[in-house]
């Protein structure tokens, strides 16, 4: 089934839902659940904690390790990974949306980025015992082909929803992988909880945790290649025969578009902060905060199944006050979890899982909404490439905040005030967001605003 391009002016287009339709949906919603795991048990939980402790066993008296010709402190080791991984996907991630968008052959980008990330993440298995270097190069391989497998997912919204849908089948497929996520969570709770009566260490665990996390990855993405279909190029995708070239020039096209780019900056400034708390949660609450990895898995869960309400009812929400508006409250919410944060005390597990369920609540819904307002803002036929320049500060890939983090934490020598300097990201987000006028920047883009914005 295919429906023509929606022209500015025209009443909402919102496409039949016929059986073909919602066979595909599902397939789409699916590889939310398949990649979340990355998310949830490799990024969020365990490699963060994990990296860490093997880079201070390998790190010399001074507790730093010597890298490149570099002094580095071991505790700064997984944030500067994390931020080395998003610069290589600035020069990466655009290119691979251009292919996808050029080549029409969307469905085998996908399940080739997606397998090649699972591989990495299940190879993590075998980064223990000092390895500190190949784990932080298989995180890179790994993280590089998560961002280019979502820029390919991420650019079948706008033919899967018109622009009235669009919020509700981007929370939807928030909602799956929260739920995936949680599942498999809950068994590697399970493993580590009973890591000694199965006759694991902790690390020997976590290692198992790494690598089903790359399994389910991996096997769950086959069931959505099978369910998503191949669009054809269309004619404003150009047809440069170089990748680089249609690249190259698409960004000078972008500057026809300013408040697209606008919502880019935005998007860019609150995300990262989004992203590295997501991220380095679990720095903060085993080395500040003296929290066991059991509490931590405990809370990352409770965040899971909380968030599939949250992602869930911020999208009916989005319905009735518009999406631009649900986000900037999520963002006034965020900025409060940040104060919360700092004045937690160390061992206060109650007080980690409240703070646990208000991300909750809010983290999904700012992340679907924001990647469904996103869709409104890019001139069809150029989905993947403008996903390319969005995924590159999105899922964990977001490289000032690690920054901002790693540097902080090095210069000070305290968590606390490495998680409060994650504040400006949030403030500087609000406000450009508020300041931008959506309606009018949908229809710049050629595109039919939704009723509610």
């Amino acid at each position: 089934m295919t429906t023509a391009p929606p022209t500015a002016g025209a009443g909402p287009a919102v496409p039949p839902v016929d059986r073909d339709l919602k066979r595909e949906r599902f397939g789409w919603y699916s590889y939310d659940w398949a990649m979340s795991v990355f998310n949830t048990s490799v990024t969020t939980v365990f490699l963060g904690p994990y990296l860490t402790a093997i880079a201070e066993d390998a790190a010399g008296p001074d507790e730093r390790l010597s890298f490149l010709g570099l002094s580095i402190a071991a505790g700064s080791w997984f944030s500067y990974v994390l931020s080395a991984s998003v610069l290589l996907q600035v020069l990466f991630l655009p290119l691979a949306g251009a292919v996808a968008d050029r080549s029409g052959r969307k469905r085998e980008l996908l399940g080739g980025f997606a397998f090649l990330g699972a591989l990495a993440t299940t190879a993590l298995y075998f980064a223990g015992d000092g390895r500190w270097l190949l784990a932080a190069v298989l995180f890179v391989v790994a993280n590089i082909s998560f961002g280019a497998a979502t820029v390919v997912y991420y650019s079948w919204l706008p033919d899967l929803a018109g622009p009235d849908e669009r919020d509700a089948v981007s929370s939807r497929g928030w909602a799956f992988g929260y739920v995936g996520g949680a599942l498999l969570l809950a068994v590697h709770l399970g493993i580590v909880l009973s890591a000694e009566s199965l006759g694991l260490t902790t690390g020997e665990a976590v290692r198992i945790c790494l690598a089903t996390a790359g399994l389910w990855w991996g096997a769950f993405t086959v069931f959505t290649v099978s369910r998503l279909r191949n669009r054809p190029v269309r004619e404003s995708a150009g047809r440069s025969r170089s990748s680089f070239r249609q690249l190259a020039r698409t960004m000078r096209e972008m500057r026809a578009f300013p408040l697209t780019l606008w919502f880019l900056g935005a998007y860019l400034l609150f995300n990262d902060g989004v992203q590295t708390v997501i991220s380095l949660s679990a720095t903060y609450a085993t080395e500040e905060l003296g929290l066991e990895q059991s509490v931590l898995t405990g809370a990352i869960l409770m965040v899971q199944v909380v968030a599939i309400a949250g992602a869930l009812g911020l999208g009916r929400l989005a319905g009735r006050y518009g999406a631009k508006r649900v986000v900037l409250g999520a963002l006034v919410a965020w900025i409060g979890v940040i104060g919360a944060a700092f004045f937690l005390q160390e061992g206060a597990v109650a007080q980690f899982y409240a703070l646990a369920a208000v991300i909750g609540l809010v983290q999904g819904g700012t992340q679907a909404l924001s990647r469904s307002l996103f869709s409104q803002l890019i001139p069809a036929g150029k989905e993947a490439e403008y996903y390319g320049f969005y995924e590159i500060s999105d899922r964990g890939t977001s490289w000032l905040g690690p920054l901002a983090f790693g540097l902080t934490f090095q210069l000070t020598g305290s968590y606390r005030l490495a998680i409060v300097s994650l504040v400006i990201f949030f403030v500087a987000g609000f406000i450009a967001l508020a300041l931008l006028p959506m309606r009018r920047a949908v229809v710049a883009a050629g595109n039919v605003p939704p009723e509610r914005l």
